[in-house]
């Protein structure tokens, strides 16, 4: 029987490579943030231009889940209801996103 390398002895270890890849993109999401800040902390921002990036979070969500939504099936949109109303309701994105996870979980073992 043949190892592989990448094998380790304990379920719980981690790859090196992985986690140098993790700490990578960590880094990278980290100067683009701050960079973006730091250079928006220089500009005179217009009204509109603050509104635009004020849903720009949204958006981004929106365009990553509804893709996947339209090919979903009523587990997926029954969760999408309960995201649209806990977000309507509590202006909670986070929260609303979180219980979406738990209620697709919900749904997919009753439907």
């Amino acid at each position: 029987m043949t190892t592989s390398p990448f094998m380790t002895t304990s379920p719980f270890a981690l790859d090196p490579y992985v986690v140098a890849i993790v700490a990578a993109m960590a880094v990278a999401t980290y100067v683009t943030k701050a960079g973006g800040l730091w250079v928006l902390s220089r500009l005179e921002v217009s009204d509109r231009v603050e509104s635009g990036l004020s849903v720009l979070p949204g958006a981004i969500v929106i365009s990553i889940l509804g893709p996947e939504l339209a090919s979903a099936g009523p587990a997926e949109w029954g969760a999408a209801g309960v995201v649209f109303l806990l977000a309507w309701r509590t202006q909670n994105i986070l929260l609303a996103l979180g219980a979406g996870i738990g209620a697709v979980l919900l749904f997919r073992g009753v439907l």
